[in-house]
């Protein structure tokens, strides 16, 4: 059914508890995230979820079930089956669990849709490719678009103040891994239409991007492939400890050199990513 045992095992806790506190509630789950395209990793990577209803489910039970769940990294949103074949942008919000709580307003976009169709993960329910599943390429151009400077452009602003969270995250394995390859995937998808996990974003990179941008990427990788290089994002806020140490030796002779690459190759991305999007047929 999935492609980890580590994955297996949470999806079969999340629907025994599904089960136990809503009987035939959970009538549809689907993976979507790194466990859907294939770059899962184990203690780094969250378990990606889109649980599927009949009806819009009680808040308050969803709320038990998550709580029973505790600090799993079962993080995802319930949709109906009705939502599947909608515009996102027409729902406004649906329920998503996020680091081990539950949203009653959670946020939906077409990233979701466009996975779940093309790469989803059938844990429950009709395979994907039986289901009318909403797919608009424009729409999900527009989208990529608009979050390259709704989300990413704001985070290198704040990144850029050393003294701030985001200024010290980037210090640290999380934060390069997340900026670099965060933007790359957005490239990725103006580029050729199609949804990739972080590492597919760091390969597309190397392929898109001079020379003088692959020594940060290489290390965005090489941070991907050393799990235990990433902790949290609470972990890595509260102060480097030994973030900048991993497994393999880094491309960098120091953080604040690479922190320097991360931000200026994200400023990079974020205009070529533009251009893409006012170059492509409307």
């Amino acid at each position: 059914m999935t492609p980890h045992p580590k994955i297996d095992a949470i999806v079969e806790t999340y629907l025994s508890v599904a089960d136990t506190e809503a009987p035939g509630l959970v009538e549809g789950l689907y993976l979507e995230g790194s466990a859907a395209l294939g770059d899962y990793r184990p203690g780094a990577s969250d378990v990606d979820f889109v649980a599927v209803t009949t009806a819009e489910p009680p808040f308050e039970v969803l709320e038990r079930i998550h709580v029973r769940l505790g600090a799993y990294p079962f993080e995802g949103v319930y949709l109906t089956w009705d939502d599947l074949n909608r515009d996102p942008s027409e729902l406004g919000v649906r329920p998503r669990a996020h680091a081990g709580r539950l949203n009653r307003r959670g946020g939906v976009n077409p990233i979701t849709w466009h996975t779940l169709a093309q790469h989803g993960l059938t844990c429950r329910g009709p395979k994907p490719d039986e289901l009318e599943i909403w797919n608009d390429p424009g729409a999900l151009a527009a989208w990529t678009d608009g979050n390259l400077d709704l989300y990413w452009r704001r985070l290198v602003a704040r990144a850029s103040r050393l003294a701030s969270p985001w200024g010290l995250t980037c210090l640290g394995a999380y934060g390069a891994v997340w900026v670099v390859t965060g933007v790359a995937r957005l490239h990725y998808t103006l580029a050729t239409g199609a949804i990739t996990s972080k590492t597919g974003a760091g390969l597309h990179a190397l392929e898109a991007f001079p020379e003088r941008w692959h020594q940060v990427v290489n290390e965005a990788l090489r941070l991907r492939e050393d799990d235990s290089a990433l902790p949290s994002l609470a972990g890595a806020v509260s102060g480097l400890g030994d973030h900048f140490g991993t497994p393999r030796r880094s491309l960098y002779a120091s953080p604040f050199e690479r922190r320097r690459d991360v931000l200026a190759f994200a400023d990079e991305v974020i205009k070529s990513a533009h251009a893409l999007y006012t170059r492509r047929p409307q």
